[in-house]
Parts: C-alpha cells; sequence; structure tokens
C-alpha cells in the first residue's frame, strides 16, 4: 500500500483530468496498490462519477462518503432479498441469523429484516428472526453460539461469513452434529468457498461476477446512453483542469451521476441493468446453488428478471436438492417437541371445570384431565379437573399426532383482547392469545373463535366446529288470565251473541203471543186454554238451545215461532262447534313465538329503553359487532350492558333480567336443549368456526389439520357433538314442542270462577226472594188484617144501623 494514498490518488486525478476524461470505470487497483475506495472517495470530492464493476461492499452504498460512486454488480447486502425468496419458497418461518460485525454483515441482516417485514403484507408466510447471532471476524472457536443455537427451536441458519470464518463454524456445527439431518444452512458466497462446506448447505453465486469484460461492456453503453440524454437538454463543461483546488468542483458531474442513475439498460451482457438511490446494481442474477457429494455444487435454481411480469423470480427444482444427512425432502427447520404445553378455559358444553382438594383424596375421575391455573386465582383451589367437548377432542387429536401434553387453564378466565398497555401505546394481546403469542403455550384447545384479528398474531387449524352467532332468549310465558275461557272470541263476537241470545227470545214471545196457534185447548171439564209462551220461558227456551241443555217446558207453540226456534238451533250449533275448536287452539296446542325475529328485528336495531341485549366483552362476537359499520347503534346500546363471563349472561336470561344474550350458537343451542324454556332467535350470522390455536409457524400446524379433517369424516366430531351438545335433548324440546298443553288451574280458573260466581249468585238472589217473600207474607198479613179489621168494622156498623132500626 502507498504509504501516502492521498497524494497518489491526487496524482491519478491529475492524470485523469489532464486526459479530458469525465467517468471512471474501476474494476482492480490501479497505479499500484490503489484501491477502488480511494479512487471513489477522491473523485467524490470533484463530482466525477465512478462506475464499479467489481466492488461489493456495503461501505460503497453510504453516499456521505461515496458521492458519486455506480457499480454494475450489487452489494453482498442484495443477497438477503433472494434468502427471503429461498425461505417461502421452502415455507420456512422461523431462522436463526448469524453474520460478522462488519460493515457488510450488519447491512445484510438489516436489509433482510426490512425486506421480510415489507414482504409479509402480501403473502401468507411470515418470517420470524428467533435470534440474531453477531460474531467478530477471525474466529478460532464457535462453540458457545452454535450450543446456544441448539437449544433453540428454528433449524434453519441464515449466514454471512467470510471464507476463513465459516471454516471454523462449518467445523465446529460438524462437531456438535448441527450439519446433518434435520438442520439447514443457506448461506453466503464466501461461506459457499470454504473446504468443509456441509453436504447439502444452500448457497447463492451471482451470474456473471468474474466475466469483467461483459460489466465493462455495460458500464460504457450505459455512460454513452447518459451523456447522449445529458447532451440533448444540459450543456456539458469541462471537467476540472487542476486537483490541488478543493473548491474546483464540476457542477456537470454532478447531473452526469444522475443521469446514469437513471439508466436502464433491459438486455445487457449481464442482464438487466438499472441502479436504486444508492448508485447500487438492482435486478442482479443470481445462481442457486446446493452442496452435493465430494463437495461439488451444483445449480439447482435461479434468481432471474422475468420480462414478462417485470420483477425478479426465483426458480427452484426441488426434487434436485441434496439436504443434510444426504436426504432428499425437505427437512422441517425446526425443533419440533413432542411434548406440548396446551391452554383452555372453562366454557360449557367444551369444557366443564371442577375443583379438586388433594387434601381430601379428591382426584380426576377417568374422563376428567387434570388442569391447574396458571396463576394462583381467588378459587378455593388452584388444581382443577377438566372434561367435555374439547378435552375429549384433545385426548384423540394427541393420540393421533403422537404428542404428550400439559394442560393448564386460562390465567385470567379470557380469551384474550388486544389492548393497549401501560399508557405506553403499545399493544398487546392477553388471556389465552397473549400466551400463545408471547410464546409461553404451544397450543390452544378450546371454543376458540376463528377471526382474522386473531389470525393476525396466531396459527389456527380447520374448523373442528362449524358455527356462527345467535340470539338466546327466554320462551314467552302464556298470559292466562281469569278469562282465558273467553279468548276463542273477540269482545265483539261476545257482545253480539249476548245480544242475539235476547232479540231471539223476544222475538219467540211475540210469534207465539200473537200467532193464533200460539196455544190449544186442555183436555179438561172445563175446556180451559194453556197460556201462549211468555218472555221468561222464552228466554229460557234460547239460552237452553245455545247451551245445548234440556228444555222440559217454555217451548214455542206456533209454526212460526218453532220454524225461528229451528234457525236458533242451528246457529247455536254453529257457535258452540267454532267456540270449541278455538278454544283447543288456545289453551291446548298454541305455543308462543320468540319476541324477536333475529339480529334485524328493529328493536334489536334501534335504542330501546325497555329492551335490554348484551354479549361477552373482548371476545370474538364483541369483535364481530365492532367491525360491523351497519351495528355499530346497536352495539353502542349493548357496550354498557356487557358481561364479564357467558354464564352471568345466561343466568340473568333465565331469569328475566336480560332480554337477549348474542353468543355462539353452539353454546346457546346447548342451553336451549338443557332448557326448554330458553329459545334461540332467529337465524344465524356472523358464521365462522372453532378452531386449535397454535403458534404462528407452528410445525404442528398441518398435521392437527390433517387429524381433524380425519375426525369429520370418519364421524368422530359428530359423536361429540350427540354427547356433549345435543345430549337428546333437543329431541325432548322437540317432543315437548309437538305435544299439547295438559290444561291446568291456571288455564281454566276462569270457567270455576263463573261457576263460583254462579252459585254465588244463585244463593244472593234465593235470599233475596226469601227476604222479598217474607215482605210479601207481612204485607199480606197486615192486608188480611186491615181487611179482617173492616170486616169487622162494616159488620159492626151495619149492626148498629139495623138495631135503631
Amino acid at each position: 500500500m502507498d504509504p501516502n494514498p492521498i497524494r497518489t490518488a491526487l496524482s491519478v486525478c491529475n492524470h485523469l483530468v489532464s486526459q479530458k476524461i469525465y467517468a471512471i470505470v474501476v474494476s482492480h487497483p490501479v497505479i499500484g496498490d490503489l484501491s477502488p475506495a480511494a479512487v471513489s472517495y477522491t473523485s467524490g470530492f470533484y463530482h466525477i462519477p465512478v462506475i464499479g464493476i467489481s466492488s461489493r461492499d456495503s461501505a460503497f452504498s453510504d453516499k456521505n462518503i461515496h458521492v458519486s460512486f455506480l457499480r454494475t454488480v450489487p452489494p453482498y447486502s442484495h443477497q438477503a432479498d433472494v434468502w427471503v425468496e429461498l425461505l417461502k419458497q421452502f415455507n420456512y418461518r422461523k431462522v436463526i441469523f448469524i453474520h460478522s460485525s462488519d460493515t457488510d454483515g450488519r447491512a445484510l441482516v438489516g436489509r433482510f429484516q426490512t425486506t421480510s417485514q415489507n414482504q409479509q403484507d402480501d403473502v401468507e408466510i411470515k418470517i420470524q428472526v428467533e435470534s440474531i447471532i453477531e460474531f467478530e471476524p477471525g474466529l478460532e472457536t464457535f462453540n458457545d453460539h452454535l450450543l446456544e443455537m441448539k437449544s433453540a427451536q428454528a433449524r434453519v441458519y441464515i449466514m454471512y461469513a467470510g471464507k476463513n470464518d465459516a471454516e471454523v463454524i462449518f467445523r465446529d456445527a460438524r462437531v456438535l452434529q448441527m450439519t446433518g439431518e434435520g438442520y439447514v444452512w443457506i448461506v453466503t458466497e464466501q461461506a459457499l468457498d470454504a473446504i468443509n462446506v456441509p453436504e447439502g448447505t444452500i448457497g447463492l453465486r451471482l451470474v456473471n461476477s468474474t466475466n469483467e469484460l461483459a460489466h465493462i461492456r455495460d458500464s460504457i453503453y450505459i455512460l454513452a446512453k447518459a451523456l447522449r440524454e445529458m447532451n440533448k437538454t444540459e450543456e456539458i463543461t469541462e471537467a476540472p483542469g487542476n486537483c490541488n483546488d478543493p473548491g474546483n468542483i464540476w457542477e456537470s458531474g454532478k447531473l452526469l451521476f444522475e443521469y446514469i442513475r437513471k439508466q436502464v439498460l433491459l438486455n445487457g451482457a449481464t442482464g438487466k441493468v438499472a441502479f436504486d438511490d444508492n448508485g447500487d446494481r438492482i435486478y442482479a442474477e443470481y445462481d442457486v446453488i446446493n452442496v452435493k457429494e465430494m463437495n461439488m455444487k451444483y445449480p439447482v435454481g435461479q434468481y432471474y428478471f422475468n420480462s414478462e411480469q417485470n420483477k425478479m423470480k426465483l426458480r427452484i427444482d426441488e426434487s434436485n436438492i441434496l439436504w443434510p444427512g444426504r436426504k432428499k425432502d425437505k427437512p422441517v427447520g425446526e425443533r419440533i417437541p413432542t411434548h406440548l404445553h396446551v391452554l383452555t378455559i372453562e366454557e360449557k358444553p367444551f369444557v366443564y371445570v371442577r375443583a379438586i382438594k388433594r387434601s381430601e383424596g379428591d382426584s380426576c375421575k377417568n374422563d376428567e384431565l387434570f388442569c391447574p391455573l396458571l396463576k394462583i386465582s381467588s378459587k378455593n383451589s388452584s388444581e382443577f379437573c377438566c372434561r367435555g367437548y374439547c378435552m375429549d377432542l384433545l385426548k384423540e387429536l394427541a393420540q393421533k399426532i403422537n404428542v404428550t401434553y400439559n394442560l393448564t387453564l386460562s390465567p385470567d378466565g379470557q380469551f384474550g383482547s388486544y389492548v393497549t398497555k401501560n399508557n405506553s401505546g403499545k399493544r398487546e394481546w392477553t388471556g389465552l392469545i397473549g400466551e400463545l403469542v408471547n410464546e409461553r403455550a404451544d397450543m390452544i384447545v378450546a371454543p376458540l373463535t376463528i377471526n382474522p384479528e386473531r389470525a393476525e398474531f396466531i396459527e389456527f387449524s380447520k374448523p373442528y366446529k362449524y358455527q356462527g352467532i345467535t340470539i338466546l332468549e327466554k320462551k314467552p310465558s302464556r298470559s292466562s288470565t281469569l278469562v282465558s275461557f273467553l279468548q276463542p272470541f273477540s269482545n265483539t263476537l261476545w257482545t253480539l251473541v249476548m245480544v242475539s241470545v235476547h232479540v231471539v227470545a223476544l222475538v219467540l214471545y211475540l210469534l207465539d203471543r200473537f200467532s193464533p196457534f200460539g196455544r190449544y185447548k186442555l183436555s179438561n171439564t172445563e175446556g180451559t186454554e194453556e197460556d201462549a209462551l211468555n218472555l221468561s220461558s222464552a228466554i229460557w227456551f234460547a239460552w237452553g238451545v245455545l247451551l245445548n241443555s234440556g228444555i222440559g217446558e217454555g217451548t214455542p207453540r206456533s209454526f212460526s215461532a218453532r220454524v225461528l226456534g229451528m234457525v236458533w238451533a242451528g246457529f247455536a250449533m254453529i257457535i258452540v262447534a267454532s267456540y270449541t275448536a278455538n278454544l283447543a287452539a288456545f289453551l291446548v296446542l298454541e305455543r308462543p313465538k320468540t319476541k324477536l325475529t333475529g339480529i334485524n328485528d328493529a328493536r334489536l336495531r334501534n335504542t330501546m329503553e325497555n329492551l335490554t341485549c348484551a354479549t361477552v366483552r373482548n371476545s370474538a362476537v364483541d369483535m364481530y359487532f365492532r367491525r360491523q359499520v351497519e351495528l355499530s347503534n346497536m352495539y353502542r346500546t349493548m357496550e354498557a350492558n356487557n358481561y364479564d363471563t357467558a354464564e352471568e349472561a345466561i343466568r340473568d336470561v333465565k331469569e328475566g333480567k336480560l332480554m337477549a344474550f348474542i353468543w355462539d350458537s353452539s353454546r346457546l343451542d346447548f342451553e336451549a336443549a338443557q332448557d326448554c324454556e330458553l329459545v334461540t332467535a332467529g337465524e344465524l350470522f356472523g358464521r365462522s368456526g372453532y378452531g386449535i390455536g397454535l403458534q404462528k409457524g407452528s410445525p404442528w400446524a398441518d398435521a392437527v389439520t390433517l387429524a381433524i379433517l380425519d375426525f369429520h369424516e370418519s364421524g368422530f366430531m359428530e359423536k361429540l357433538d350427540n354427547k356433549w351438545i345435543l345430549q337428546g335433548n333437543v329431541q325432548n324440546c322437540e317432543f315437548y314442542e309437538k305435544t299439547p298443553n295438559t290444561l291446568g288451574l291456571k288455564n281454566m280458573a276462569g270457567v270455576f270462577i263463573l261457576v263460583a260466581a254462579g252459585i254465588v249468585g244463585g244463593i244472593g238472589l234465593i235470599i233475596i226472594e226469601m227476604v222479598y217473600k217474607k215482605h210479601q207474607i207481612r204485607k199480606q198479613k197486615k192486608l188480611e188484617l186491615a181487611r179482617h179489621a173492616i170486616d169487622k168494622w162494616r159488620g159492626a156498623i151495619q149492626v148498629g144501623l139495623f138495631s135503631k132500626y
């Protein structure tokens, strides 16, 4: 190296400007050991563009130092773009990143993280960096870091290291058996040149990286094209004539740099040539290299520019890849645990929880699983046993995918919500979801609704049960009043019947009274005639016919009156038959209908003081209402009424304190099956499903999904439905719905009261009659006494008169 590189650089600069050179193409050191960095740095003072064709250090991307530097080769950090595509192709979601602590290593890990995060918005696969291991170049051993890596879950290692450091890392990894089956190494170009690179390693190699003539050709084309375009609109001034003057800046050089940076060469010798804002080559193509037997390196794919889609594409022949351990099947890429930490939550009928007391010798039964709380709660015991739909599913699932597990209950009794913590503005999940997101659990087996908010942070299996949202309410009780027997007819009809009885009686009386045939002679010696039908007898006859009672006397005698009597008998038959039919419908076969028609009921959609509806706060149903704009008015009304648990809401529905509880249809169908006084209203809405919750990128996701699909096909899920949800009670309720009501005193109390009123009325009338009769007797006695006194007086007067004469 020249002891005075600045002086040497100035000499080069003066030589170039004396030759009227407007741009420099730099490959190998020029003038002794002068590096491209020195040339670029010096030329940057005067804004003379420099085009590099072999310099790939990330330091050249810093425009504060290398102001006018461009290059037709990409920096090492651009390999991160290919690595992200490889991980997506192989479906690897969790990696460990190993890099040297130099500029290129840090730039590479930074670009990898940025690229992976930017692409996660468009793809389902989200790449997680489990840990980043940074080392100082010049390694002697890497054992400590490898031991740390071996205990991690990820088995995919992304490595940027120089050739010598890579040899140390591979040497120690081989000793710890971390280069064999189940492990994946994806390395940069330098590490691929290590003499002990393991079989199955995946690496990259820049296409045309050693073809300097191709890069020089593309550089000249780019430069000529830029000068041609610049000359059309700009006046190109001469380059600086004296490099010893630091203030002699070439203004045209600034413009020329921008013109070069904006150039695009579609069909260059090295492919499509273009530059980013830093002057770095983009659209560079790579070969994907696979290390096979005898350290032979074979291309198994390519990262290339697709002119039809106008973007870079990755093409991989996976069948031609030899993986570590000389396996043809792709490794899973993660350490798959065989013992899982499973969480659940109390929710009937899916999970029943029973507290146990070890001190009293209590323990879990055969159909129960031991499920302690994660944290000490306010309950009497922190040890519980669980059974139910989900527990049977968990036992069958563990046997199907061949894992063991320990089961615990939710720490706060909640499914979890996405909330802001400690006024810091940072949001995080609570409850079951929070435990899974923070990797404190491996799986959730519970009635966990699949929704977009949760799916963004955790993995869901295929639904093990499809369901929706419905409304639970208490069946309206039939209002049996004292006059329930009058319900078959309206008040108007009853009034007309009452009027008709007396009108017919009056007409019968008149017809029989004025008819010449309304009376007939009695067969006695005196030849007297029977009296015609009186009004009292006519009323008795009309009522007797209507009520179908026997009539022994007081019947019409005339033909005209008897014709009317026949018509009245027909009318009475129709009225009585209609009343009997309607009475059966009202008192025997009638079933009350639900008060609500469903979620679109106008009383739910509009604020009403006399209607209370609610759901469980921070639940999946609560999230559904927040998403639906058309339900915003309804949600604002019900938000203040929401409950902490479903059990509290269902209890209040039974007690009549809550009119409508909106919740998952599976749970509400179960409650309606248990209690025939409860009913679900309307059709299902917000259809979704219950799924098994897993960590993002869990290696068990596919196995769990396949197992659940198999359970559906084999009928196992249907058995669980019949055993835990329906429990045979739906059929009982349906039978109850189709069976006529057994009439009781409540239904027929009015009839008995009517009879009692008749008895009381009869007693009252006979008392009146007796009082009236006694009054008549007393009055008659007084009249007889008065008549007797008068007769005596009259007799006395007559005797006195006779005595005078």
